[in-house]
């Protein structure tokens, strides 16, 4: 097993998620097995309790595990279903160090940080490593650990010293660090800095590791003389110092470090058995990153949600529109409206943000209402569903957007005025949500239906059906507690709302679908969680032709996108 550590310096949110899983891409496309780890130093157990303007949105993987948005990125690059043991957290090990400590393991020791929790670090890592993450569910070959933060956290202190460690316990061929870090260039001088490098490069030595790569993240292109610089005040040959400025999409960045030389390096690094060049899967990353930068068509898509001032609290879904947009050769043009401001309380308090908010929804190609908790917004998401559903503009409703266009059609088209979900009002007459836990053994996410779980079609006449390629069922991620009444599904019916998915037991309402409508379709599960690049997810698919009106000639053709 090789170990690639991908460390971060200067400042958090440089790009070690994007970076690590590129380095993840290239290896892969060298013919290799790649898992990947992701360690976040802070003290919860997972991510499930954040707000989404903490760390961005929730990922959940195939087994119910709530984790950092970084998995998602190493899954969608590597195509690759991770397990909530790839994402490590301070929490988890303290638990299970403490959980030891309980049972006796330590036979009257003292239990201290080092050696502990440091060797539950390294143990923890060379376990979760052995596990596969491709189908043929075979060992991966090389392991690539991102640590969370920034060197020198006081937090990620017993992570960097299990590191130290585990460089000799693994042995330096088998193990290697890669620092990412920032190289400012201020305005006022206009001149790229090395310093803040150099320090973070110091205080990494400092505490035991070498760094083997050194990436520089800048926004514009790195003068040879800052690689220069940086490799001689940093100790490394110049060909150790990868440059990385700002680029119009993260398909480009595998590209970008192939450029500089990186598998060579790894291949003498690392003793690895591989070809210097990379394979066929590589030249596909080089062609959608052109394609994507030559796209001239444009399609718009208003994304209605509550958590809308920070883009990485709705990553999954852009990426599954951005996946789905370039499949159809178009550029995606997402807008994100924060859907309190379509209320009608919001046009007497600020009437200027109320109909710029409703100028953006309506000339929208189409419109998404993703998944989300609590009250705040929902009457502006009902406003946006309304708008779509009348105006017959192509609709999406992810989770909590498909609960709220059964709320929204049970009191515009059924007259029942106060149709609620029960999250929202317990004493509603017509509860057409309710709440329906699903008992999980432990306490991860308490009574949430979590992870993946199978949806049936219960007709053949359904068009995400044809858009699955006319499976009779689906597997899909979930992450919600709130349900569609199962007793009321059939006023809905009645009415034109077909309900034409649901769980094995028939109980669950899994997907809806609008008569007479060029597509109106909600979905209980996260489909955006299983979209890859190469691999569009098929309700996101859906709405995109729909909003570029190629839908019904895709459906014609047999769902086989035109050359």
């Amino acid at each position: 097993m090789k170990y690639i550590l991908v460390t971060g310096g200067v400042i958090s949110g440089i790009g070690k998620g994007i970076i690590a899983s590129s380095i993840g891409t290239i290896l892969k496309s060298c013919g290799l097995r790649v898992t990947a780890i992701k360690i976040d130093p802070y003290i919860n157990i997972d991510a499930g309790t954040f707000s989404p303007y903490e760390h961005g949105e929730v990922f959940v993987l195939n087994d119910g595990g709530e984790v950092d948005l970084d998995l998602g990125n190493y899954e969608r690059f590597l195509d690759i279903n991770l397990y909530k043991d790839n994402n490590i957290t301070t929490g988890k090990i303290y638990q299970h160090v403490i959980n030891k400590e309980r049972h006796g393991d330590y036979l009257g020791k003292t239990v201290q940080v080092v050696p502990h929790i440091t060797d539950a670090v390294q143990e923890w890592v060379m376990n979760q490593a052995k596990v596969p993450v491709d189908d043929d569910k075979k060992e991966p070959q090389i392991c690539v650990i991102e640590l969370g933060g920034t060197i020198g956290d006081i937090e990620g202190m017993p992570f960097v010293e299990a590191f130290r460690q585990f460089q000799f316990k693994a042995k330096r061929e088998n193990f290697c660090n890669i620092h990412v870090s920032l190289v400012p260039q201020p305005n006022a001088t206009g001149e790229q800095k090395t310093k803040p490098t150099q320090n973070s490069v110091r205080a990494l030595r400092g505490l035991g590791l070498s760094p083997d790569l050194i990436v520089c993240r800048s926004a514009k292109p790195i003068e040879m003389a800052v690689k220069e610089k940086i490799s001689m005040f940093c100790h490394v040959e110049p060909e150790q110092v990868i440059f990385i400025h700002d680029v119009s999409s993260t398909y480009r960045v595998p590209i970008l470090l192939e450029e500089q030389g990186i598998i060579k390096y790894f291949k003498q690094r690392l003793n690895l058995p591989i070809d210097d060049q990379p394979s066929d899967l590589l030249m596909k990353w080089k062609k959608m990153a052109c394609r994507y930068e030559r796209l001239l068509k444009v399609c718009s898509i208003a994304l209605v949600g509550k958590y809308t001032k920070l883009s990485d609290c709705y990553a999954s879904v852009f990426k599954a529109l951005e996946h789905s947009a370039l499949a159809i050769n178009y550029k995606l043009d997402l807008m994100y409206i924060d859907s309190t401001e379509l209320e009608r309380s919001m046009e007497a308090e600020n009437s200027v943000k109320y109909h710029q908010a409703w100028h953006k929804l309506c000339k929208a190609d189409g419109i998404l209402v993703p998944g989300g908790f609590g009250i705040r917004g929902t009457e502006g998401k009902l406003q946006a569903i309304s708008w779509a559903r009348t105006k017959k503009k192509p609709f999406l409703g992810v989770c909590l957007g498909m609960q709220l266009a059964v709320v929204e059609f049970a009191r515009n088209c059924l007259n029942w005025e106060d149709a609620n979900s029960t999250e929202f009002d317990p004493d509603t007459k017509n509860p057409v949500v309710i709440d329906m836990p699903e008992h999980n053994p432990g306490d991860m996410g308490g009574t949430m239906r979590l992870g993946k779980r199978r949806t049936v079609f219960k007709t053949e006449n359904s068009v995400l059906r044809k858009l699955y390629g006319d499976e009779m069922f689906v597997e899909e991620r979930h992450r919600h507690r709130y349900e569609v009444n199962p007793e009321l599904t059939h006023c809905f019916e009645e009415k034109g709302l077909k309900f034409v998915g649901h769980d094995t037991e028939g109980d669950r309402m899994e997907i809806i679908e609008l008569d007479n409508h060029p597509y109106f379709v909600g979905v209980q599960f996260h489909p955006e969680f299983s979209s890859r690049p190469m691999k569009p997810s098929p309700p996101y698919l859906g709405l995109l032709l729909a909003a570029t009106g190629t839908l019904n000639a895709y459906l014609q053709r047999g769902c086989k996108l035109s050359p």
